[in-house]
């Protein structure tokens, strides 16, 4: 189906069965920014669409306004879902930072209960800190009192097995490939129970 308004207004369902106007979207441009932002060749986002080429190249220049099957597939084949083919990013700015920390290269710090290694260390003001740590604790008692700060935390267990302990819940015992995501405020200690001293992930919301 073609349509000579490329930038035709979309109508968005609410759930009480409404439907509202938003401001008009060029949606081929904006197809185009997803496809370019994954190094994809008109041909392979194409191809994971499920689309002929000429269809997605009449798509990016306005040319055609797709079906919601077309919608759809093309969702799918950019790895989104389809309200945000019409939802542009909300922070406009790229600015493109990057910091890869090969293996062990990341800056150590310990502690009597952890060792740490901070990663990413080199970007300033960070939302996340990640951090891979090896638990020296083996019993609750070598703490001093809970560890609690702002934030969310996620840890993730890379080889060994603790015991995580939470001031509100009982003590998991947690194994290589297992997770926990809670409120970093509440009080939290993690020790570890296997023969090797255990090695986790950590990554604490700085926000």
């Amino acid at each position: 189906m073609t349509g000579k308004d490329p930038k035709s207004l979309i109508k968005v369902a609410r759930e009480n069965g409404q439907h509202d106007h938003i401001e008009p979207l060029d949606l081929g441009l904006r197809v185009r920014e997803l496809r370019k932002a994954r190094s994809w060749t008109l041909e392979q986002a194409a191809q994971q669409a499920g689309l002929a080429r000429s269809t997605l190249s009449k798509i990016e220049n306005g040319q055609m306004s797709p079906t919601y099957e077309a919608l759809k597939k093309l969702a799918v084949g950019l790895e989104i879902s389809v309200p945000q083919l019409f939802t542009p990013p909300q922070n406009s700015q790229v600015n493109g930072r990057m910091s890869v920390v090969k293996s062990g290269e990341g800056v150590h710090h310990a502690t009597v209960t952890y060792e740490h290694e901070l990663l990413a260390e080199a970007l300033t003001k960070k939302s996340m800190l990640p951090y891979r740590a090896r638990v020296r604790a083996r019993s609750i008692e070598e703490f001093d009192g809970w560890v609690r700060h702002d934030g969310e935390e996620f840890l993730y267990v890379l080889t060994g097995v603790v015991h995580l302990y939470t001031e509100f819940y009982e003590p998991v015992e947690m194994r290589r490939g297992d997770s926990a995501y809670y409120d970093a405020s509440m009080g939290h200690n993690v020790v570890s129970v296997s023969d090797e001293d255990a090695t986790i992930l950590w990554v604490t919301s700085l926000a």
